[in-house]
């Protein structure tokens, strides 16, 4: 731990874990197994299968070698397997050992492989019952993961967005089990379900509301947006150039999601549900909040005038904005937002991960804040949040 941090618990808002290749084998029902997801080659490389269909790539998901060393951001994503990418991706006591080495208390984790808000799996079959039975798989592991982890690994468990009901029923469960928030996609319409601004969401609301459970909504969590990361850039660019154009404009695509949830009124209903924007930057939210409340009152005065907040109000009251490269424009965002809004994160151990030393980087781009600011945005947000 960097001297100046010492005493600060640091918790790391975004990161991933790569799922390990007999994760729903090894615990499917007896005689389920075969129709559980599993990995195969096909077409020379290995992928998650379900009864036949290809639900995507079974690779490491990391440009960390297993060496510790980082790699190109194109060649990793396309190419490496488990084998190749450090053991910290996917291993419980590995990743543990890169958090005490970086000074990192508790990391909060995404999905790899099946879709950073569950729809490659969602979309893989049309059986609801065992694709709900694949959630619920999941999340059990996950639950594994945070146990033996001393409740340093925070996954979040994964919602069955093709059904309102069955993400009631598994968050209920995700509180039982001592999740500390999920995770949802900000398209079930997808998947054939009502969009996020349907009233028939409430139910979902009031259960994270009353079990202290913040929605997160990840970059690239649908197939909506993830259509968008493969159309944002100009065919003549490479292919490094090509992700470095989708990744800068999927921290922006987060805005749509944003601004839904806030003109759906789902906030005001439930005033003490939380929602988190991850892997979105914060730059963007300022002139966004700024946007709607002028939007609002141009083109929609009524809306507005039911309205109890300003979308600006709404938001530092109910939702939190993650950061991790921005350095330029720090105090003004925290001038607007609030410091109380905003998470520290390392996105390790993907691309644009601040690896291998986050907080050195973290302390730079800081440099101008108060220590009080400072150290709510490192560590103290999140441990209120995530009752820590």
């Amino acid at each position: 731990m960097i001297d100046e941090l010492a005493g600060v618990t640091v918790v790391d808002a975004d990161t991933h874990m790569t799922e390990v290749h007999d994760l729903w084998t090894s615990r499917a029902p007896k005689g389920l197994q075969d129709d559980m997801p599993h990995v195969a080659e096909v077409e020379g490389a290995p992928a998650w299968v379900m009864q036949g269909a290809v639900i995507g790539p079974a690779l490491g998901g990391a440009v960390i070698r297993r060496d510790g060393s980082k790699g190109p951001a194109f060649e990793a994503l396309k190419t490496w397997r488990l084998e190749d990418v450090h053991r910290g991706a996917y291993d419980v006591d590995a990743r543990l050992a890169v958090m005490d080495e970086a000074g990192i208390s508790a990391q909060v984790v995404f999905p790899n492989n099946f879709g950073l808000g569950g729809q490659r799996l969602a979309a893989a079959v049309s059986d609801r019952a065992l694709l709900t039975l694949c959630f619920e798989i999941y999340n059990d592991a996950s639950a594994e993961i945070q146990a033996a982890s001393g409740n340093r690994l925070l996954p979040l468990a994964v919602m069955p967005a093709y059904d309102v009901d069955a993400c009631v029923s598994e968050a209920r469960r995700a509180a039982t089990l001592g999740f500390r928030g999920v995770n949802i996609t900000s398209d079930p319409q997808d998947q054939g379900a009502p969009d996020l601004a349907n009233r028939a969401w409430d139910p979902l609301w009031e259960v994270c509301a009353d079990a202290h459970l913040p929605v997160h909504f990840h970059i690239g969590a649908s197939q909506t947006t993830m259509t968008y990361f493969g159309t944002y850039p100009w065919d003549s660019h490479n292919d490094d150039v090509k992700y470095g154009i989708g990744g800068t404009l999927l921290f922006i695509g987060n805005a749509r999601v944003i601004v839904n949830i806030i003109c759906s009124g789902m906030l005001e209903r439930h005033p003490q549900l939380k929602v988190v924007s991850v892997e979105s930057g914060a730059g963007w939210v300022p002139f966004i909040l700024e946007a709607l409340d002028y939007e609002l009152m141009e083109n929609a005065p009524r809306d507005r005038a039911a309205m109890s907040l300003s979308p600006t109000e709404i938001f530092r009251r109910q939702i939190y904005a993650t950061t991790w490269f921005e350095r330029t424009n720090l105090p003004q965002l925290v001038d607007v937002i609030g410091e109380d809004n905003i998470l520290f994160e390392t996105d390790y151990p993907h691309p644009t991960c601040l690896y291998p030393d986050p907080l050195t980087t973290a302390l730079d781009n800081m440099r101008e804040l108060s220590t009080t600011a400072r150290n709510k945005i490192l560590g103290g947000n999140a441990v209120d949040l995530y009752r820590l």
